[in-house]
């Protein structure tokens, strides 16, 4: 249960500067396309009258709107503000740069702004990395390219080293774009600008392929990843389609979340079979995953299977191969796997089988974002410059049920996003495969 306490934004004082945007905002009213700086945005449109508890709407709890103010913090003249990507590869990374350093420098006059290379190690001197002057002429054909121009990395690196350097450098707004081990990173780095009386917005705009952070719409770049994975499940069916006994077997990202999985294969419903790591499966026994697809494959003569990378680690039987920069545990390869017990299953069974493996997932997360995506990193990246102008801190910039909205970084990271094996997707999931409800 989220309070209205969860959802107060950090402010480093009051907004007394006149905004340049102003004049645009004068005719702005609240409509059911637009929301202003005074109103609020309900957390949850699906509250029950229980879940309301006899409350008034106004004390129900809600989000501060995303969105241009009247009145701003910084004065932009005498502004300076820095650039982080951190992480994984995401399709969007330079849509989102782009978009931040042409909001900056075109709307709000601020003249001063720089990218620190490769995450958060490009803070810390023993690195020696540059430190990237970013004006709109070298952003503004960025969003061609994937990737990101800044270089990205993984890991922690000290709070303390990396306010020095926002202090050397006179740094006034740092945007931080990243999932969320960034997003506790800038938390961190939020504690010790407050314990050095420092005044420096910190905001973020989360990025995660997998889509599992909590609370917002959907991530950038999720899109394009769908939309990529799709031409691998195609290319599965088609290698299994073509050859006696044919199985495509296709491994997507999905560390924690089967969002990828489960909508790229709506897409293009040619799987008959999703294993997501939210839904534990058997892999043997008369009703486990391998009876199953000897059937199917005996039945129809071919099949094409669709696994997150995060899926049915219960099963990998070598030891763990530890943990990565960021702290993560490193998973088995749940595709290699699944490929040798399907050959010895039907092998077993004298059944004829041709497994073509498939993981395209590095190909798919370094694409430049499609339409969509890019759109949707433009309006996140002015959300994002909005909120940090009329010094908002500790903030994530996202999109809740269709607004732009302010989300508090704990928040944010209090738990994560994953699909609801009781939900409508899995449900839709379950429907177009024909698969079983459980495989036990």
């Amino acid at each position: 249960m989220v309070d209205h306490e969860d959802l107060v934004v950090r402010t480093l004082g009051v907004c007394r500067i006149d905004s340049p945007l102003a004049p645009r905002l004068g005719a702005r009213a609240t409509t059911q396309h637009s929301v202003v700086e005074e109103d609020r945005v309900l957390f949850d449109d699906t509250i029950s009258m229980a879940g309301a508890r006899g409350r008034p709407v106004d004390q129900l709890p809600s989000l501060e709107p995303g969105g241009p103010r009247k009145k701003i913090y910084f004065d932009p003249a005498k502004t300076r503000v820095g650039i982080v990507t951190c992480g994984g590869l995401c399709p969007g990374l330079n849509d989102v740069i782009r978009g931040l350093v042409l909001e900056l420098s075109r709307h709000y006059g601020v003249k001063r702004l720089v990218g620190f290379r490769n995450g958060y190690r490009g803070f810390i001197p023993r690195y020696n990395e540059d430190v990237v002057d970013l004006s709109p002429e070298n952003v503004m054909h960025i969003d061609d390219e994937g990737g990101t121009i800044l270089g990205t990395s993984r890991g922690e690196q000290d709070p303390e080293e990396i306010v020095d350097a926002l202090e050397r450098l006179n740094i006034n707004i740092l945007f931080v774009i990243g999932g969320d081990g960034t997003i506790r990173g800038a938390m961190d780095i939020v504690r010790v600008v407050g314990e050095r009386g420092l005044k420096v917005a910190v905001v973020g705009i989360p990025k995660t392929i997998d889509n599992d952070i909590p609370y917002i719409d959907q991530s950038f770049g999720f899109q394009t990843a769908m939309a990529e994975a799709t031409k691998s499940i195609h290319a599965a069916s088609v290698e299994a389609r073509s050859a006696p006994g044919g199985i495509g077997l296709v491994k997507l990202m999905g560390r924690h979340s089967g969002f990828i999985a489960c909508y790229a294969t709506l897409a293009k419903d040619d799987a008959d079979y999703v294993l997501i790591p939210e839904v534990p499966f058997a892999l043997h026994g008369d009703k486990g995953l391998l009876e199953h697809l000897r059937r199917r494959v005996q039945d129809r003569g071919h099949a094409v299977v669709v696994v997150a990378e995060g899926a049915g680690q219960e099963h990998i039987e070598e030891e763990q191969p530890g943990r990565d920069a960021s702290g993560n545990v490193r998973f088995g390869d749940i595709g290699r796997l699944l490929r040798r017990k399907m050959v010895e299953h039907l092998d077993a069974a004298g059944v004829e089988n041709n497994v073509r493996y498939f993981d395209p997932s590095y190909a798919i997360r370094s694409v430049p974002a499609n339409p969509y995506d890019s759109a949707y990193c433009l309006r996140l990246a002015h959300a994002a410059v909005h909120a940090a102008m009329a010094g908002r801190t500790e903030v994530i910039v996202a999109r809740r049920r269709r607004r732009f909205v302010h989300i508090p970084m704990p928040l944010a990271v209090s738990r994560r996003n994953g699909v609801d094996p009781l939900g409508d997707l899995w449900m839709s999931v379950l429907e177009a495969t024909g698969q079983p409800v459980r495989f036990e």
